[in-house]
């Protein structure tokens, strides 16, 4: 084989350089966290209760993953789950601690940031804060695979916004009939903004399967006639003495009985989830577009 020429060579050798410097920070940027905003139309349906389980679950399959407590009103993930930080996000919105400072080391996979109600601060901070507060949850994107948030409940613009913003939303309800009426409304005003995301539907203490399934086949139907919205049926997490009993006990269910029927049914969740894992990867910038409906 003839050799090329010194002069060639090294030109080869700069636009393969050149290709890989290109293409390598392109490649790394796409990489992003899967965000699921959990939302009910009502409060007392679980909605916290699930996520929390479900952010542990994820994390037992290997996912890194951050549970962020999006209810600006009520937060009470740092109660169900019986952590404690003197730190929550508005010190980092007042550039007072960094993120790592205020994120619960849970396990080697579950960070949790509780906390979240300075979150609508972002509109008082100038552009250099601004950005640098970006950079910092944009890391924390980066380096999760999922970011769960447990919203508030009902339709406020706080719910509404990270409801529009996330990759996924995940709705709880009940089989009562005021339960599954607010979810409805919810999506009937989802239905009205500009972006809707893909929407699940978990139907939480349903006596039965086929109970939960009924449930979300009339919830389905209804928002697809008059809505002209696709409602996917996540599952059912059936009726479990021992819930209560883990939120008295300040101990996810998950973790204090494992093998419950409710612990089932979450880990039937967990996997509906992972099993979306092989689609396009997330659009990253999910903070970015969220701090836009603050200022």
């Amino acid at each position: 084989m003839t050799a090329l020429p010194t002069d060639q060579a090294t030109d080869l050798r700069r636009m393969m350089a050149n290709h890989e410097a290109a293409v390598l920070p392109i490649a790394k940027a796409t990489r992003t966290a899967k965000v699921i905003a959990v939302a009910s139309g009502k409060g007392g349906v679980g909605k916290t209760s699930i996520a929390v389980n479900l952010a542990i679950t994820l994390s037992k399959r290997g996912r890194r993953v951050v549970l962020i407590d999006a209810d600006l009103g009520t937060a009470n993930i740092d109660v169900a789950m019986n952590i404690h930080s003197a730190h929550d996000l508005s010190h980092v919105i007042r550039g007072e601690r960094s993120l790592d400072d205020v994120a619960v080391r849970v396990d080697e996979n579950l960070s949790v940031i509780a906390g979240a109600s300075g979150i609508a601060g972002v509109a008082d901070l100038g552009a250099f804060e601004r950005q640098r507060l970006l950079e910092a949850l944009g890391r924390m994107e980066r380096e999760s695979d999922v970011i769960l948030l447990d919203c508030g409940a009902g339709i406020s613009q706080n719910v509404l916004a990270f409801a529009q913003t996330a990759h996924r939303l995940l709705l709880v309800t009940t089989p009562e009939p005021t339960a599954v009426a607010d979810v409805y409304a919810l999506v009937k005003v989802l239905s009205r903004t500009p972006i809707t995301p893909p929407i699940g539907l978990v139907v939480n203490c349903a006596d039965s399967a086929r109970e939960g399934r009924m449930v979300s086949d009339r919830v389905a139907s209804v928002a697809a006639r008059f809505l002209s919205v696709a409602i996917d049926d996540f599952g059912q997490i059936l009726r479990d003495e021992n819930m209560p009993l883990s939120i008295r006990r300040r101990s996810p269910l998950v973790s204090l009985v494992p093998r419950s029927t409710a612990a089932r049914g979450v880990a039937i969740l967990a996997d509906r989830i992972l099993s979306g894992d092989n689609g396009a990867n997330p659009t990253p910038g999910f903070f970015r577009k969220l701090f836009g409906h603050f200022y």
